[in-house]
């Protein structure tokens, strides 16, 4: 789970998605390969491990992110939207 500090805590905002669109970023689960939808942190519906990622670019391929239990997909929910420029 991603955490912060006392000192760091007021740098993370909580938000109400307000537009279809947004709403789905977060609601959404992507699988191995598809396009990041926006900059943030991820977490695997899987296994619960979180990777860092950026708008555009696309989720691990199969190789680098394996459970022990292969039927268990591989999928990626938006948990922590980050700021970036660009």
């Amino acid at each position: 789970m991603a955490e912060v500090i006392a000192n760091t805590a007021h740098y993370v905002r909580k938000i109400a998605p307000t537009i279809l669109d947004e709403v789905e970023k977060w609601q959404y689960v992507y699988g191995i390969g598809a396009a990041v939808p926006a900059s943030g942190i991820y977490r695997c519906t899987g296994c619960g491990d979180e990777i860092t990622s950026n708008k555009g670019d696309k989720f691990p391929p199969q190789n680098r992110h394996q459970h022990a239990n292969s039927s268990v997909p591989v999928q990626w929910q938006l948990i922590v939207k980050t700021q970036t420029k660009g």
